[in-house]
């Protein structure tokens, strides 16, 4: 079995690819460079290392050792996020673009905030989706977690990510967001329990919950809600007062909701007086 990087920030040192082994203070700085690509999809030697305050040459082989893991992408003078390949069939499809880059910044400081909810050695799932996929991309590092997904995309990502332990459910293709579902994809849940469920949404409103406009979305949907102890709405403000055809479950069913800061009182106010507590970002 190949050996993998250790980037916890525990005091333990991590050890990489080659079987060298990494110091505390390397293991931390290579989590970190992965937090930043994450925010801002790439970084430079220069800015590195004086963050870091390290040497030029050690910021060159932090990113060396992180492109020969597969978490990034060396450039002249930095490096860069890696793109997802599974997604090149579809970079000349401007419908798919558009919603992958609609409100990206704002999904991603809610997919930063819901992953760090997640603790050591739980079982996670998502529901399809874009801010979803934002959540499992910013999963903390060599936390054991176990991602329960209905996706093929989500497997294709996380298959550097040697430190997480990926279900992928059964089903069929539903091609348009890649998901797996109908009658086999929800009997493969049986069995599973879910510490911590995050539910994308096409709308969310306080009396009809969250919906979506697939029917077999909804029902493989509603079967994680039921098999999850937790459940977190992860959704931006564009998704609120919204109400898709197919109820994925009701309000009283979701504990949270991480929403961007664009989202009002007034609609955050509607949610905790049903007793769901929200978070803004």
């Amino acid at each position: 079995m190949a050996k993998q990087h250790s980037f916890s920030t525990s005091q333990s040192s991590g050890v990489n690819p080659a079987g060298n082994i990494l110091s505390d203070k390397q293991s931390l700085r290579l989590t970190a460079i992965l937090e930043i690509l994450r925010e801002t999809g790439s970084v430079s030697v220069d800015e590195l290392s004086s963050r870091f305050a390290v040497s030029v040459v050690t910021t060159r082989r932090d990113l060396d050792l992180l492109e020969k893991d597969g978490r990034l992408r060396r450039t002249h003078g930095g490096a860069v996020s890696i793109e997802p390949l599974f997604y090149e069939p579809f970079r000349n499809d401007r419908s798919f673009q558009a919603q992958v880059e609609k409100f990206a910044d704002e999904k991603r400081r809610i997919a930063r905030a819901a992953a760090a909810l997640v603790g050591a050695g739980e079982t996670v799932a998502l529901t399809p989706g874009t801010t979803t996929t934002e959540v499992v991309r910013s999963l903390p590092q060599n936390f054991n977690i176990t991602v329960v997904t209905n996706t093929v995309n989500v497997p294709m990502e996380l298959s550097k990510r040697k430190d997480l332990n990926v279900y992928v459910t059964g089903g069929h293709l539903r091609g348009d967001w890649f998901s797996l579902v109908g009658p086999t994809a929800v009997q493969s849940l049986n069995g599973i329990l879910i510490h911590t469920l995050f539910i994308g949404a096409d709308g969310l409103d306080p009396e009809w919950g969250a919906t979506c406009f697939s029917s077999d979305e909804a029902d493989f949907n509603s079967a994680l809600v039921r098999a999850s102890r937790r459940r977190v709405a992860v959704v931006d403000h564009s998704k609120f007062d919204v109400t898709a055809g197919w109820r994925i479950c009701g309000i009283s069913d979701i504990h949270m909701v991480i929403t961007d800061t664009g989202t009002s009182d007034e609609t955050v106010a509607a949610f905790e007086k049903s007793g769901v507590e929200v978070l803004r970002v």
